[in-house]
């Protein structure tokens, strides 16, 4: 059993090292999004950033990614409205409206592989931006 941290630390509460546990990997933030001006409905598209291995769902250049790429979302506890623009399924979206993770996230089932397993990781379904010519918008975030 692993020590659930999430559920006795507050997001502001936790070390770097919980903090960055608690990405499953789903490499979802990692895609290009789009907002209705009209209704506020973020899409995300299967446009992966640049430096995305999308064959990994990890970054290539993860220490260094908000200075090369400057829209970048580099996550803060400080900042949760910037959490919106995360899938429902993200744990730091989860944990700041007071939920739980989900079953097949890292942290519970000790598998990395649990969140592509589950079908929930843009793994198999992105391309780079460095190859795209054309976007498709996947789905509503808040699906």
């Amino acid at each position: 059993m692993t020590d659930e941290f999430w559920k006795r630390k507050s997001l502001q509460e936790m070390t770097g090292a919980e903090w960055e546990s608690l990405c499953d990997g789903c490499a979802l933030c990692c895609l290009q999004k789009l907002e209705d001006e009209d209704t506020g409905d973020i899409y995300f598209t299967d446009i992966a950033c640049r430096l995305l291995d999308v064959k990994t769902c990890r970054c290539s250049n993860y220490v260094s990614r908000a200075r090369e790429v400057s829209s970048c979302m580099v996550l803060s506890a400080d900042n949760p409205a910037a959490f919106r623009w995360l899938p429902a399924t993200c744990a730091y979206r989860l944990l700041a409206d007071g939920q739980d993770l989900p079953d097949w996230h890292p942290l519970i089932t000790g598998d990395p592989e649990s969140v592509h397993a589950s079908g929930i990781s843009a793994r198999g379904k992105i391309i780079s931006e460095t190859k795209s010519t054309q976007w498709t918008v996947l789905r509503k975030l808040s699906d």
